[in-house]
């Protein structure tokens, strides 16, 4: 028997073996999965009636992490529609120019982006106010049966995050996000009697896998419009919440927070870092904080996404507890399902010595079928039969790789490569220091050095260039240590957090 693999099936399997099971909860609504599982029927009868939707059609999402765009990732995909989230922080250009891309039939907007929104699709849009639940209410409460499929059928598009280029679409499967979701709840030992908070934005790397896996062991989902530290802990007290996915800026930002100490968050198991190479010393802070098990994971736009946890093995248990951070600092071990190779430039894997560097590739099931309409980029990128990450990486004796920077952002520096990850974890490490990104800056001298750009800490004490400069010297060769550091009050960010290195290598010297 062959069955196409589908994460529909998870919404189905939730209805029926879950289904009186609360399963989500927004700050408007608490849902069981049965309920939750109805509107996604509902939202699938209304596309193809209110909308005309047909198979392939793609329906775009504006909005931030609300029942709204949860429930898009099983209706949209029931109606047999392409779902396209956007990321909300692009300005009206950018998404205008996804939006062409991708040719979108349907734009569903919240009311927090309608002004927005009148730029772009003004005539083919529908706000998610209370018309939008009119909508579904007065849809069939049937079950919406889907017409065939493929499992090889484009099921989703996301863009990448235009950190380093110009967004692409990446054409995530049934067969991709199904395989997904399974291996990614492997490897994390996930349970129904999970609580998950949505930190990680739904429309974007490290967000959108969770409706698939939470959804699949009918684990609960909690959501939070726009992180907020405050309100991260105060959900974790109220709602028991177990585990928690953070990048770098956020997970500073609760260790922080002064409710940090005050809050219960004894109910946390797990928090997993990604999205951006995280300082060691960050780990350290928010295990002695919080007392659960933090770990780094490492995954891409184009893998659905993950690919590493940092999980510790059965014989690391009687390490002294430095060893066992040291292990949990890296980018991890592949993921079930998850081939990784770390290659030099003949295509040879990279002796596991720590040291070598070579560039991550990948083959899985997770891996996109390419990028929407552009077979070039999408053949460089998936040439010779990996996905080619562009991450550069050494490896340990143990197979635990750590990613010491993209090829882009190597700085080359009077011919030594300079990396620019290893210069930010040592800034990290000063007390001072809230976040940072070093980037290249053009020298006579030098060909390119390195740059930095801070922002400290609330109420930390004055700092000095110098000062910072002679830290990194103490600690790191003399020649990659920062010529010059900007000091700014925040750094420019994306939808998921991560900092903008394009946008600050444009900044004037």
């Amino acid at each position: 028997m062959h069955v196409p693999l589908t994460p529909l099936d998870f919404i189905e399997r939730a209805r029926r073996v879950y289904g009186d099971l609360e399963g989500v909860t927004d700050g408007r609504f608490r849902l069981t999965y049965r309920q939750y599982a109805s509107r996604c029927h509902r939202l699938a009868h209304a596309l193809r009636s209110e909308f005309a939707i047909r198979p392939g059609d793609r329906v775009a999402y504006l909005c931030g992490n609300t029942l709204e765009l949860l429930e898009a990732y099983y209706g949209v995909v029931l109606a047999g529609a392409i779902l396209v989230p956007l990321n909300v922080r692009l300005g009206p250009a950018e998404l205008q120019d996804i939006l062409r891309d991708c040719e979108a039939s349907l734009l569903f907007v919240h009311p927090d982006f309608a002004e927005v929104a009148d730029e772009l699709l003004p005539r083919r849009r529908r706000d998610l106010d209370h018309s939008y639940g009119q909508m579904l209410a007065a849809m069939p409460d049937t079950l919406f049966e889907p017409e065939p499929f493929g499992e090889d059928d484009v099921c989703e598009i996301f863009y990448t995050s235009g950190t380093t280029a110009a967004p692409k679409g990446a054409m995530l499967t049934h067969r991709a996000l199904a395989t997904h979701a399974v291996d990614s709840a492997l490897t994390q030992g996930m349970v129904h009697r999970d609580v998950i908070l949505h930190t990680i934005a739904l429309f974007h790397v490290n967000g959108w896998g969770t409706p698939h896996y939470v959804t699949a062991v009918g684990a609960r989902h909690v959501l939070i419009d726009k992180f907020d530290a405050g309100e991260v802990l105060r959900l974790v007290e109220q709602e028991g919440v177990t585990r928690l996915a953070l990048v770098p800026t956020m997970a500073t930002a609760l260790a922080i927070h002064p409710d940090v100490k005050t809050r219960d968050t004894s109910s946390l198991t797990q928090i997993s870092i990604g999205g951006a190479p995280s300082p060691p010393d960050l780990l350290v802070e928010l295990e002695e904080l919080f007392g659960c098990e933090v770990m780094c994971g490492y995954g891409l736009t184009e893998a659905s996404p993950q690919l590493t946890k940092s999980v510790l093995l059965r014989s690391h248990d009687a390490l002294p507890i430095e060893e066992r951070r040291r292990r949990n600092a890296t980018t991890g071990i592949p993921n079930v399902g998850v081939d990784l190779r770390v290659l030099d430039d003949d295509g040879n894997e990279i002796p596991w010595d720590g040291e070598s560097v070579g560039e991550i590739c990948v083959r899985s099931n997770h891996v996109m079928a390419g990028y929407w309409r552009k077979p070039d980029e999408s053949d460089e990128t998936l040439r010779g039969g990996w996905l080619h990450t562009g991450d550069l990486a050494t490896v340990d004796a143990e197979g635990y790789v750590t990613i010491v920077d993209r090829k882009k952002d190597i700085i080359i520096s009077g011919g030594e490569n300079v990396s620019s990850v290893q210069v930010e974890n040592v800034l990290a490490a000063h007390p001072a220091v809230f976040e940072v990104a070093v980037v290249g800056m053009p020298d006579e001298r030098w060909g390119e050095v390195p740059r930095a750009f801070v922002s400290l800490r609330p109420g930390a004490g004055p700092v000095t260039e110098r000062e910072l400069i002679d830290f990194v010297r103490d600690r790191l060769a003399h020649f990659k240590a920062p010529k010059r550091i900007d000091f700014w009050s925040e750094l420019p960010k994306g939808g998921t957090g991560k900092i903008l290195k394009a946008q600050l290598r444009k900044e004037p010297v």
